[in-house]
């Protein structure tokens, strides 16, 4: 294996460029991410335009001449039955999803790390807080968000002042029947009124709301933390395995018989081959540490200037298009939506962690 007084790598110890060219796995890898942060980035931004709407609606027309009509029957109710009625598809999916990258982890990178001697205090944070995510993940599914009836309804009216351009009196929802507090929204999902409505998240299998958006942003935090925590372990395991055995100072020989130094593409696929699940466990808590971070960022904005994804989504319009209520006077001019409710950092933050209609609600029970 090794020749002369340089060490070097036979061809046959790394894989053959012939069959695996150089840049093949980064560059499809830098790819893959590239285009799902894009994506990412695409909806969150391009979600408030029309031109990236009727893009989409274009596009759906197009796809609709090619598939068969059974097939889009199909394919409509599969989706109207995922994304607009509730069920535990989603659920079932994030423990499925936890479980198998948790199982990985303990089947492999615990052991080998435990070889290596990490820390323990080290290996055993992820487990600390998969306990600690999933404590939260239970609350954001099973409690309330705030659901308006006729019993909390005059109460709810008098938490929030009406801006009278997003959120204007005397308006009632036509399908509950209830005078439709300042910051609500009806959720179609969950057939209810839903007080500071923030989103249906499919993954808790519940509105976000009022009562429950603290445990949803502690749910995040943990997840993100534990990915990102999960990414480093990993990676800080193959870094140390490359610089125990030496493998980045030798050379090796190519299948055209010249010497070549082992550089940091070469090694990745070398890596690539020999622990293929942990590398591909690697990438995949890598981009799912950057998405739910920049989702996290996201949420975290909102919270420490008190809007909702609900207000934010519909900031930008000048006299809320998406109320059927609030119908602009031809004469007018148009109103630009201005944040009303933000009342600084800590007071913003204080609302969310302690909302006082909760503590109200607890009282009279």
């Amino acid at each position: 294996m090794f020749g002369g007084g340089t060490p070097e790598l036979s061809a046959e110890s790394y894989p053959d460029k012939r069959n695996i060219p150089r840049m093949d796995f980064l560059v499809l890898f830098l790819l893959y991410l590239a285009l799902v942060l894009l994506g990412f980035v695409m909806i969150c931004i391009g979600s408030k335009t029309h031109y990236l709407q009727g893009l989409i609606s274009r596009g759906a027309q197009i796809f609709s001449y090619v598939i068969p009509e059974c097939l889009q029957r199909a394919m409509l109710r599969v989706l109207h039955y995922l994304f607009h009625t509730r069920n535990y598809t989603f659920v079932i999916l994030h423990l499925i999803l936890q479980g198998m990258v948790y199982t990985e982890y303990t089947w492999e990178i615990f052991g080998l790390c435990q070889q290596l001697e990490f820390s323990l205090y080290y290996l055993f944070l992820p487990y600390l807080l998969l306990i600690v995510n999933l404590v939260f993940f239970a609350l954001s599914c099973v409690t309330n968000p705030g659901t308006i009836t006729k019993a909390n309804e005059l109460l709810f009216l008098q938490v929030y002042e009406f801006d009278e351009v997003m959120f204007p009196k005397n308006v009632r929802c036509p399908t509950c029947d209830l005078r439709k507090p300042a910051r609500s929204k009806h959720c179609s999902v969950c057939n209810r009124c839903v007080h500071r409505f923030d989103h249906h998240c499919v993954w808790v299998n519940n509105c976000i709301g009022a009562w429950n958006t603290r445990y949803f942003l502690s749910y995040l935090w943990t997840l993100t933390a534990s990915a990102a925590t999960m990414a480093v372990v990993s990676t800080v395991f193959l870094v140390r395995l490359v610089v125990m055995s030496d493998v980045y100072l030798q050379t090796y020989v190519d299948d055209l018989g010249h010497l070549q130094v082992v550089d940091t593409v070469f090694l990745v696929q070398y890596l690539f081959l020999t622990f293929p699940r942990i590398v591909f466990l690697v990438g995949f808590v890598v981009v799912l540490s950057f998405l739910l971070g920049g989702y996290l960022c996201f949420c975290l904005y909102l919270a420490a200037t008190n809007q909702t994804t609900n207000e934010w989504y519909k900031g930008d319009r000048a006299w809320c298009q998406h109320c059927p209520h609030m119908a602009r006077p031809p004469a007018a001019e148009p109103q630009a939506y201005r944040n009303i409710h933000s009342h600084g950092l800590w007071s913003n933050l204080r609302e969310i962690f302690l909302p006082a209609t909760a503590r109200y609600e607890r009282k009279k029970k």
